[in-house]
């Protein structure tokens, strides 16, 4: 499985002009939807309103967003609603938590374990960072526009 392909908005914008991609070749506009940012869903959280709020006017500037981006987006959304929980959880209650045993017999043991916390957000961490790579929202992501960076479609064959 190779590099995910670029919208052709990226690569245009990473491209040599007059509709060529940053190696001269002709970008193939793709399907044409219609360029228009979706209105964020009634039901997302405080916190992921405002992540759709921070992000969704930057890629509507890149013409990135379309109304059929709209889940995708809020799950980005969603996910870094989890992650901030997560996080905030883990600043307030430390990194990890006691968690007491009682034997059949009646002897309690306590044992330190890793916050639950601390699961969700790295698992939430991994989701929101491949979901942003989607959009050009990761710095990596970002630099590979400004190289101009290639995605497979590549007409040489021997490359």
């Amino acid at each position: 499985m190779g590099r995910t392909a670029q919208p052709a908005a990226l690569k245009l914008i990473s491209g040599r002009g007059n509709g060529t991609d940053s190696g001269g070749r002709p970008v193939n506009p793709g399907p044409a939807f219609r360029r228009i940012a979706p209105n964020p869903p009634t039901w997302l959280s405080a916190e992921a309103r405002a992540e759709w709020r921070r992000v969704a006017p930057g890629l509507q500037r890149l013409d990135l967003l379309k109304e059929e981006d709209r889940a995708v987006l809020a799950a980005y959304c969603e996910t870094w609603s989890q992650f901030v929980t997560a996080a905030r959880t883990v600043t307030r209650e430390g990194i990890t938590s006691e968690v007491t045993t009682v034997s059949a017999s009646g002897s309690e043991t306590v044992r330190t374990v890793p916050h639950p916390a601390v699961a969700i957000t790295r698992s939430a961490g991994r989701e929101l960072r491949a979901m942003a790579v989607q959009f050009g929202l990761t710095p990596s992501s970002e630099q590979a526009l400004a190289r101009g960076a290639d995605d497979d479609e590549d007409d040489n064959p021997f490359a």
